[in-house]
């Protein structure tokens, strides 16, 4: 992963001494970092992925991946929920209208303003077409009911980006998006999940019940929402693939850390080849995982079709961190088990396996690149590997 650098480097260093040194006690707390989201913003990082034309900083593909990664070294959850509101921010910039932009784009950036994206039901998750919620004309607007799930940023969003089926008879077609402020009568905020690892990403349900919001209300029409809603799909899943090289990379330098300063039998921990080879493996694994989310990068700053890339890297970055994570803690003995011990592998190891469910669960990535290799087969595509340039 190419590092960030520079001034960009000095805002990521900012945050993390701003706002990061408290992750610990969000998570035993059960505490929403609505301060660390205002900080991001102040260091303009809530505008990462917005043009500098509109007040954001324009970073690529790469530079994202990398920010993610500097933060998740610290706490992932926070990572994501960041990225899911730069996310939110540079839809609202390059889709909004005029006076959606205007009302909301300057506290969207400075982190005033946080945003959750609404899709998941309890009903509907993997099978996100098949979502229930309803937005039926009204007067001269909309009205809205249903109930949402897993809302990142869900606990502290002031503006919500709910997509919701206007004609079920037009299956995926009839989906349109609605930006909905949380204070609107009728919007239910639910109580926040208790996650195992993830407390800051904020994530909860929230019901809707008659919402009524106006025509300047909708984002995304019916027959261009739901697409619009898949075409970010790669970006994040790049990013949680990065996230996860992170937390390998904060696990590994903890373990080598103990690994050469604790002493066992007489001799440093480090000397034991047990102990050896789980950390050559842990290093070997955050190599490739770099690899794979480098060239994902790459694919999508380049313009090409990424989705392979990104479903291929976020499988294996996962699965890796899952393994990396357990093996360093292993190597610490009793001591990486402890939460209360001044490292955060715990969390890391927690997150590790929320990660194998964000953004699409890893099997949802086995069909994204089964369903390439098929298809590739049946046209009568030698098996290679992603290449160079797609068509």
């Amino acid at each position: 992963m190419i590092a960030p650098e520079g001034a960009l480097m000095a805002r990521v260093e900012r945050l993390c001494e701003r706002a990061l040194a408290d992750a610990a006690h969000w998570e035993a707390e059960r505490r929403y970092p609505v301060d660390a989201i205002r900080i991001a913003g102040e260091e303009g990082l809530a505008g990462m992925k917005v043009s500098v034309e509109q007040g954001g900083l324009g970073l690529s593909a790469a530079e994202t991946a990398g920010v993610m990664e500097c933060l998740a070294r610290h706490d992932m959850a926070f990572a994501f929920a960041l990225n899911s509101h730069a996310s939110f921010t540079a839809d609202l910039a390059r889709s909004g209208t005029g006076e959606q932009r205007e009302r909301y784009l300057p506290d969207m950036l400075a982190g005033r303003m946080i945003g959750s994206f609404l899709l998941t039901e309890p009903g509907a998750g993997s099978d996100a077409a098949s979502i229930t919620t309803q937005a039926r004309r009204h007067g001269g607007g909309w009205r809205i009911d249903g109930e949402k799930a897993w809302v990142t940023n869900g606990a502290g969003a002031n503006l919500l980006k709910v997509f919701a089926q206007t004609d079920p008879a037009r299956g995926w077609r009839g989906i349109a998006a609605f930006l909905v402020e949380a204070d609107t009568p009728g919007v239910e905020r639910l109580p926040p999940y208790a996650t195992m690892g993830g407390h800051a990403t904020g994530v909860c349900g929230i019901r809707f019940s008659r919402v009524g919001v106006g025509d300047g209300a909708m984002l995304h029409a019916p027959g261009k929402a739901f697409k619009g809603a898949l075409s970010g799909i790669d970006s994040a899943r790049l990013g949680v693939a990065a996230m996860c090289c992170g937390m390998m990379a904060s696990a590994l330098g903890h373990a080598l850390g103990r690994a050469t300063s604790r002493e066992l039998f007489g001799q440093a921990l480090g000397d034991f080849q047990a102990v050896q080879w789980m950390l050559a493996d842990a290093s070997t694994d955050l190599e490739a995982a770099w690899l794979l989310t480098s060239r994902a990068a790459e694919l999508i700053d380049g313009g090409a079709d990424a989705s392979v890339a990104c479903a291929h890297a976020k499988k294996f970055a996962t699965r890796a961190a899952w393994k990396a994570i357990s093996d360093c803690m292993q190597t610490m003995g009793a001591h990486g088990f402890r939460i209360d011990a001044g490292h955060p592998l715990p969390r890391h190891l927690a997150a590790a396996r929320m990660a194998q469910w964000l953004d699409g669960a890893t099997e949802i990535q086995n069909l994204v690149i089964a369903r390439d290799l098929l298809k590739r087969a049946k046209d009568g595509v030698a098996f290679q590997k992603i290449p160079e340039k797609q068509d």
